[in-house]
């Protein structure tokens, strides 16, 4: 079992800058055994991928165009995993979610197992 918790949310003008954090333990996470990836859901739109780090490869994925903006990091002795975001528009809002599993093909596809509960991200003029 793994157990995510994201943190780091709340509400920013545009232009700001953020930084997510997502917690991960559990019996079954050992620190370098999952992949984790950030998604993140705008009010009335699908959930998205942004991103996927493997602890052992420390090599991180980005959907699309995400990249420009977005920032995957990890902290392998602490168990978290962080994205950074600069630049936020009102298009940014919404929830971010931090999700695992054991390969990074699957996290990206939106197939985790794992998920946690989120954090609100708010973006204002």
């Amino acid at each position: 079992q793994v157990h995510l918790v994201e943190s780091g949310g709340g509400s920013v003008q545009t232009g700001g800058s953020l930084r997510l954090t997502c917690a991960a333990s559990g019996t079954g996470y050992t620190g370098t055994n999952y992949c984790l990836g950030w998604f993140r859901q705008a009010p009335g739109k699908k959930r998205e991928a942004i991103a996927t780090i493997h602890p052992a490869t420390d090599s991180p994925h980005y959907a699309g165009r995400m990249e420009d903006r977005f920032t995957i990091s990890q902290d392998i002795v602490r168990k978290m995993v962080h994205l950074s975001v600069n630049n936020l528009n009102y298009e940014d809002t919404g929830m971010y979610y931090c999700a695992a599993d054991v390969l990074c093909s699957t996290v990206m596809e939106g197939q985790s197992k794992f998920w946690g509960q989120g954090t609100q991200v708010t973006v204002s003029p």
